[in-house]
């Protein structure tokens, strides 16, 4: 009884340690002046902000070496693998990725477990304390995000890790955890995603994502895009970086919901990694190529720690299969490259009979290309719930404007409008017939796998348990708020 009520206080204590921070989202302000170059002095500002605010903890982030990851599509994915096989190879690993799925915690990894929640209160306290004397002698607020990129920095610092990787948010020049000196800079690939801040071409974009690459340090990219190629070699020449390319052509031997095979372009090995989707095999090859570079640079990895944790590695809501009264595929895709890559795949990962049918629900926020993603989606399944992703701080694009969407863009099967996540599910849950064999999909948005997530495994136990697939799973009835 005394343990289940130090485990209330530690779940209330983080959860507590988690509103505090959210706290600093709630407290900015919208800024007025939108524009690019607005939006890069901003940035600016808030690096030199973060940067004085480390000095102050002692400059956590240069006490271990960093794996630096960005990237359009695929940072995650690579982060997780990267962080797996080197948690095989023996080192104490930190691995930070963003956003979170369904709880803060999940940001912060080490050894593949989340952070302890007791630690992450006591963290927090600690950082918020010296927030409050930073205030006082009179300098400006930190940001959420600059305040997230400080408690990466002073976890993996006050653990110990032997190395960290460390997911890029979004682009990489200006984005906050740039001011870290990796070992290593990788750069998935380059898509159009983030046009906001980023701009409205491959160009532009690829700008961004190649200034993670640092005077003297290796690159490893895995992007495709002929003009994003060019600029990316461009910034590793003039930063004297040694670019290590992964060849447009992958050779893959097969996918599935349990994982992707391919076969090894220089020795002919077959590779797999625990991930579903022809494109992890990109994501795979990546992997290994930043191994051999780390290895390289004196880390000792051998081929066994590779393919061991290739195998290990696990990510939610990444092409992730839930075994309910038909199988519910969740995948995160958020942007039109996301959603084309999955939809390829569907077929493979998320197989119906001859007669199922496939439903899925959808939700995305306000900023992103709904009908590019929809119109990837119209030929893999045969009814679609428009729905809205529940998220603190960012805008989702109204369910009714996704179901429009689709009427406009000519999909023939039903649509149904059901704004809320958890509802979503449920309606497509009472739709499928298991007999026929059909299945549901859920995509658009990391935000609302989260959501629809939490019918399976609730925040509490992922917590306490510190991992995503805590063994105690939450009773998968309706919403309360059905």
């Amino acid at each position: 009884m005394r343990r289940g009520y130090e485990m209330e206080a530690t779940f209330e204590r983080y959860q507590q340690a988690t509103v505090r921070l959210d706290a600093l989202i709630e407290h900015a302000s919208a800024p007025a002046d939108k524009s690019r170059d607005a939006i890069r002095q901003r940035a600016e500002l808030r690096m030199g902000r973060l940067r004085r605010f480390l000095e102050r903890l002692g400059n956590p982030h240069v006490r271990y070496p960093i794996v630096h990851v960005g990237g359009t599509s695929g940072k995650g994915s690579t982060s997780t693998a990267i962080a797996a096989v080197l948690t095989a190879a023996g080192y104490r690993t930190g691995l930070h990725t963003s956003p979170y799925i369904q709880t803060a915690a999940e940001k912060l990894q080490l050894n593949g477990r989340l952070i302890d929640p007791g630690t992450f209160a006591d963290l927090t306290d600690q950082l918020l304390q010296v927030h409050d004397q930073w205030l006082r002698d009179g300098e400006e607020a930190l940001t959420y995000g600059e305040m997230w990129v400080a408690l990466t920095a002073f976890f993996f610092a006050e653990a110990k890790v032997d190395i960290a990787v460390i997911e890029v948010g979004a682009g990489g020049r200006f984005d906050l955890t740039n001011i870290v000196t990796p070992v290593v800079s990788v750069i998935t690939s380059v898509g159009i995603d983030h046009t906001h801040t980023l701009g409205d071409t491959i160009e532009e974009i690829a700008w961004h994502k190649a200034g993670i690459i640092k005077r003297g340090v290796p690159a490893v990219t895995a992007a495709t895009h002929p003009a994003a190629l060019e600029i990316i070699a461009a910034e590793a020449a003039l930063q004297g970086s040694t670019l290590i390319r992964i060849p447009a052509a992958i050779d893959v031997l097969r996918t599935g919901a349990d994982g992707t095979t391919w076969r090894d372009g220089e020795t002919g090995a077959e590779r797999t990694i625990a991930l579903g989707g022809r494109f992890q095999a990109r994501n795979g090859a990546t992997v290994v190529a930043v191994a051999h570079v780390l290895a390289g640079a004196g880390f000792e990895i051998p081929e066994s720690a590779i393919a061991q944790g290739l195998r290990a590695v696990q990510i939610p809501g990444r092409v992730e299969l839930i075994h309910d009264r038909v199988p519910v595929l969740l995948d995160g895709a958020h942007n039109p490259e996301k959603v084309a890559a999955l939809a390829a795949d569907v077929p493979l990962v998320l197989p119906t009979g001859d007669r199922g049918r496939r439903i899925g629900i959808l939700g995305v926020l306000e900023a992103k290309q709904a009908d590019e993603m929809i119109r990837s989606l119209m030929p893999v399944v045969d009814a679609i719930v428009a729905t809205s992703p529940q998220v603190l701080a960012k805008e989702p694009k109204d369910a009714s404007v996704i179901a429009g969407i689709a009427r406009e863009a000519g999909f023939l099967g039903p649509v149904h409008v059901e704004p809320e996540p958890r509802r979503a599910i449920s309606y497509a849950l009472a739709q499928v017939d298991e007999g026929r064999q059909d299945s549901i999909l859920v995509t658009g948005s990391l935000y609302l796998v989260g959501n629809i997530r939490g019918r399976w495994f609730g925040e509490r136990e992922i917590v306490l348990q510190q991992t995503s697939w805590p063994r105690a799973m939450v009773n998968p009835g309706p919403s309360t708020s059905d």
